[in-house]
């Protein structure tokens, strides 16, 4: 989605797509937090996942700035660059170090992902709900 946005043309294309980027980064990162971290974090208690919760705190903070915003604000479109950048670097640094070390922990990454998968499913229902009750 980062680069629909950097190759959109157009301030209603790109706020569309920014919205679509918010709406799943919210998902993931709810995903991460309520579930995977924990998990790792009981065998992995290092600068590594506390960067992570770090880069997610910032994230969030932009994210909820460009949710206020309406496209059309002058810093809308280098808000969202900035953003794509944090997360393009927080998920460089999850495949270089977090995930190889998790690997080779004793979880159980199929139950884990059902988890996962079940939560999901619980935001993006609970997402549609609201969507659907702000515009009765």
């Amino acid at each position: 989605m980062f680069d629909k946005f950097e190759n959109a043309e157009g301030r209603a294309a790109k706020k569309s797509i920014a919205k679509k980027a918010l709406a799943e980064l919210k998902i993931h990162a709810a995903l991460e937090e309520e579930l995977f971290y924990p998990t790792v974090r009981k065998y992995i208690e290092s600068d590594i996942m506390n960067e992570a919760d770090e880069e997610h705190h910032v994230a969030k903070v932009l994210i909820a700035e460009l949710e206020e915003m309406d496209g059309k604000a002058d810093h809308f479109e280098a808000k969202f660059t900035v953003l794509a950048e944090n997360v393009r670097h927080h998920i460089k640094e999850e495949e270089s170090e977090m995930l190889p070390e998790a690997r080779r922990l004793g979880i159980d990454y199929d139950e884990l992902g059902r988890q996962m998968l079940r939560r999901r499913e619980e935001l993006e229902s609970a997402k549609r709900r609201a969507k659907k009750h702000k515009a009765a």
